[in-house]
């Protein structure tokens, strides 16, 4: 059994690891808390890095998302192989790849990669120092993920599930969009399978299927038992909502999917769970909470 320490301490995806993952060896560490320096690593196999700034509602400096994202990154990264870690879990993103599918072929482990903003290019360049560390004694294992969502999570998803609670009618309807996503309980399942194989490259951790934004709002709002009324926003309607805020709409309305066949087959693994069992699982996690805070 690996004995296992997460650089990160109380993340989402690093409690779910803790909650869900087969390996019980597993210990978190701060590293606002600490410095790479003071990380002790003895006994320790594998180094799981979670530690992150990611997509911030408030304004994150570029010198703030590469200090922290790439240059801590490889700090702990450089004293984990110096201390004699055997293999470093890197917790990537598809946002390596950018923000805009530039075809309508699904992007793969190998795609080039062109991120468009802090936060991408501050990833990709920690994955490209970390692949020049690895050797046959120090495994750099590169994960990439589309969205997560699952216990816990917050930012899109869960904003998305209060708004069909909230609202019952809403313009999602029709959409013909593909979009990718990871159910946490999947994605501690591939890290599993990576450590179990000590499995080194570039992977892509997501669920077994992606879902257009009409196919998603119906699985939420079916698991909320909610009746949900989707309609069709006119075209005109679409380009000025666009226009008023760039960016925002393309979550919704624009394809973003991804293909990790490769992924898969080194690893010998398929995730066990559905995207619609992820969320049924999700919006229960959701209502539990909810109900705790009207009761409190």
């Amino acid at each position: 059994m690996n004995n296992i320490l997460i650089t990160g301490a109380g993340s989402f995806i690093g409690s779910n690891f803790l909650k869900y993952s087969k390996n019980r060896q597993v210990r978190e560490v701060s590293l606002i808390d600490n410095h790479p320096d003071q990380i002790d690593f003895k006994n320790i196999d594998v180094v799981l890095h979670l530690a992150a700034i990611v997509h911030q509602s408030k304004k994150i400096s570029e010198k703030e998302y590469f200090k922290v994202n790439r240059d801590l990154c490889l700090s702990v990264a450089d004293r984990a192989k110096r201390n004699g870690v055997k293999q470093f879990v890197f917790l990537s993103s598809v946002k390596v790849y950018g923000d805009s599918e530039s075809s309508d072929v699904p992007k793969n482990e190998t795609s080039e990669c062109s991120p468009d903003d802090s936060y991408g290019r501050s990833k990709y360049e920690a994955e490209r120092d970390l692949m020049k560390m690895n050797d046959p004694d120090f495994m750099v294992s590169i994960v990439r993920t589309p969205l997560v969502y699952g216990e816990r999570v917050k930012a899109n998803m869960i904003n998305l599930i209060k708004l069909v609670d909230r609202v019952p009618v809403l313009p999602f309807g029709k959409i013909k969009n593909r979009r990718s996503f990871t159910y946490v309980e999947n994605l501690v399942g591939f890290i599993d399978r990576i450590i179990e194989k000590r499995a080194s490259g570039i992977f892509i951790a997501m669920d077994g299927s992606s879902l257009s934004t009409t196919e998603l709002v119906e699985s939420i709002s079916g698991h909320l038992g909610k009746k949900t009324y989707l309609f069709k926003m006119p075209w005109i309607l679409l380009k000025i909502s666009s226009a008023l805020i760039p960016g925002k709409l393309d979550k919704l309305y624009g394809s973003y999917e991804f293909e990790n066949s490769s992924t898969k087959n080194i690893l010998e693994f398929e995730p066990p769970f559905s995207t619609d069992e992820g969320l049924r699982r999700t919006v229960v996690h959701y209502l539990i909470a909810k109900n705790n805070h009207n009761q409190s």
